[in-house]
């Protein structure tokens, strides 16, 4: 309206002429002005770093926020002899869980000073998940993920301090949980979460950058103290106990459990070369699928070792009634954690006219964490009790080697209508823990496989995930039987 009105005041006073001099006639009128062009409406521009808030000029200092939720909807075929609440057997339900909540607010005061924090909840469940899990699920702990403040030395360094996620071992150990290729990481990649760390996350410093093609990260953590209680964070619940009173007898398992004196410092790296396009590195939230928009093929390795992480006591450890009345003199033995990986990422536009895209990423893991470890664990957990392999819980990490693998594939643009993209994918996990052994001696695989598709609106800012998982129940170890799981996960990113 303004402009109209300037440029009806100019063609007005265009037209208004002085009266004629020396009897010449008046010049002619000026042409009206063209009526300014009516607006049409424009496509939203993409989200990009998210909401963002100069607080300067030129844009150098600003604030940062992201926040998502990701809502599982889920049918569960529960593993044998699960519960659902005390003393109520349940073989199978649906479901509803938060299996992510999360804010981050970042900073930069200029390009050398970054600041941030990630606050959150994860796995709420009607059963557990909440501020007393032994009790139910309610009013989970809203706690601290990250809390870091970072320097940048120069162009090849940056060095930074707090509670991180500066993570070793593997690219999917530091991956992003808002743009997975499949529904979820396979937990696999996180060894000795909520062990030693909180929730992936570890107290103390690291140094990260770049030095041509090669990204890296190297970090000195302090270990959190296990909290392990009960009979497995004395000496004598490492063994088992046959008879009672004088007569008992009580023989080691050689069986490795998390440290509870473990206080040794956790040194952890990861390298990265980077044969195509560079990824962005100011954050430590490796992408899981870029959608075609970048070509990237990465070759990375990775380390984590926590020197007397473990403890066990060999079968040779046997003390009698006598001694164990004393447990604090039992001898137990010491071992380190020590984890290496070797991984590949490979994801590129196929057909840029069409929208296609390919995703591929594999890894390799080698974890030594004592004699025959093996840890049970199951994401967003629908059973009740203690027992380890209730619920949807498999064996997730231990002394062995593990490969994972995952691909997907964006289908076309406009294969469903202009706003919806697809992408199907599929991934293996196969694991071969030496504590996971038949009543014959022999070690027993595992084998986890999923398949299913993500449904994009906005990107990995609005998307539906619908995954199929074919999942061991260990139950009984000499007769695995697969229980299916399908999960429809709705994920809003801003």
């Amino acid at each position: 309206m303004a402009i109209s009105a300037l440029l009806s005041a100019a063609g007005a006073s265009a037209q208004v002429q002085p009266p004629p001099v020396g009897g010449q006639p008046a010049p002619p009128p000026a042409a009206p002005a063209p009526a300014p062009p009516t607006p049409t409406a424009t496509e939203s521009v993409p989200y990009g770093a998210g909401m963002k808030v100069p607080l300067s000029p030129d844009g150098s200092k600003y604030l940062r926020f992201i926040t998502w939720h990701q809502v599982w909807t889920r049918y569960t075929e529960n593993n044998t002899g699960t519960l659902r609440a005390p003393n109520k057997p349940q073989s199978d339900q649906i479901d509803f869980a938060l299996r992510r909540s999360r804010f981050i607010v970042l900073s930069q005061l200029n390009p050398r000073f970054l600041v941030y924090t990630h606050i959150g909840i994860n796995n709420q469940t009607a059963v557990s998940g909440g501020v007393a899990p032994a009790t139910d699920a309610k009013k989970p702990q809203l706690f601290v993920h990250e809390a870091v403040v970072e320097y940048k030395v120069n162009k090849y360094l940056n060095l930074g301090a707090g509670m991180h996620y500066q993570n070793g071992l593997s690219r999917m150990t530091r991956s992003s949980t808002i743009n997975y290729l499949t529904l979820d990481a396979p937990l696999t990649n996180w060894p000795t979460i909520e062990a030693i760390d909180q929730f992936v996350r570890g107290i103390g410093v690291y140094g990260k950058g770049r030095i041509g093609k090669l990204d890296y990260v190297l970090s000195v953590n302090e270990s959190f103290l296990t909290n392990q209680t009960g009979a497995l964070s004395t000496p004598l619940g490492l063994g088992t106990t046959v008879g009672t009173g004088a007569t008992a007898v009580n023989t080691g398992t050689n069986t490795a459990q998390y440290n509870p004196q473990g206080t040794d410092h956790v040194y952890q790296g990861y390298f990265s070369y980077e044969f195509l396009d560079q990824e962005a590195n100011l954050l430590p939230f490796n992408v899981g699928t870029y959608l075609g928009t970048k070509r990237v093929f990465n070759i990375g390795a990775g380390f984590f070792y926590n020197n007397d992480g473990m403890v066990s006591r060999p079968t040779s450890s046997i003390v009698n009634g006598s001694q164990i009345a004393d447990p604090n003199n039992i001898q137990t033995t010491k071992s380190d954690i020590a984890l290496f990986s070797a991984d590949v990422f490979f994801d590129t536009p196929i057909n840029k006219e069409t929208g296609t895209a390919f995703t591929l990423y594999g890894v390799y893991y080698n974890y030594n964490m004592g004699p025959n470890h093996v840890r049970f664990i199951g994401a967003s957990n629908p059973g009740y009790g203690t027992d380890v392999r209730r619920g949807n819980a498999v064996p997730h990490s231990g002394t062995g080697n593990v490969g994972y693998l995952q691909a997907g594939y964006l289908l076309p643009t406009n294969l469903l209508g202009p706003k919806l993209r697809v992408q199907p994918y599929a991934s293996h996990l196969l694991a071969n823990y030496e504590g996971l052994r038949r009543s014959n001696g022999e070690t027993r695989n595992v084998n986890i496989f999923d398949a299913g598709a993500n449904f994009y609106i906005d990107g990995h800012n609005a998307k539906f995930t619908l995954n199929y998982r074919a999942r061991p129940d260990f139950t009984n170890i000499n007769n695995l039987n697969y229980r299916p799981e399908i999960t429809l996960q709705t994920q809003v990113s801003l």
